[in-house]
């Protein structure tokens, strides 16, 4: 897992807010797939550091996450 604090290099297209966020605020998170490596920020501060996790990394996160 790395936090980027530079200059976004993933266009902003590729980029799609969480499911379970409302659109009356509160946690918002957004991803964004590439090769190798999923990138993750708080879409109410989109100029903030960018966490980066590694593909397989997120897989394990997201089918713990799944189990409740």
């Amino acid at each position: 897992m790395n936090v980027e604090a530079t200059v976004q290099t993933v266009p902003e297209s590729a980029w799609f807010k969480s499911s379970y966020s409302s659109g009356e605020g509160g946690e918002c998170v957004e991803v964004a797939a590439c090769p190798g490596v999923i990138h993750v920020r708080d879409s109410k501060v989109t100029e903030a550091p960018i966490l980066h996790v590694a593909s397989e990394d997120w897989a394990a996160f997201v089918e713990f996450a799944a189990q409740g």
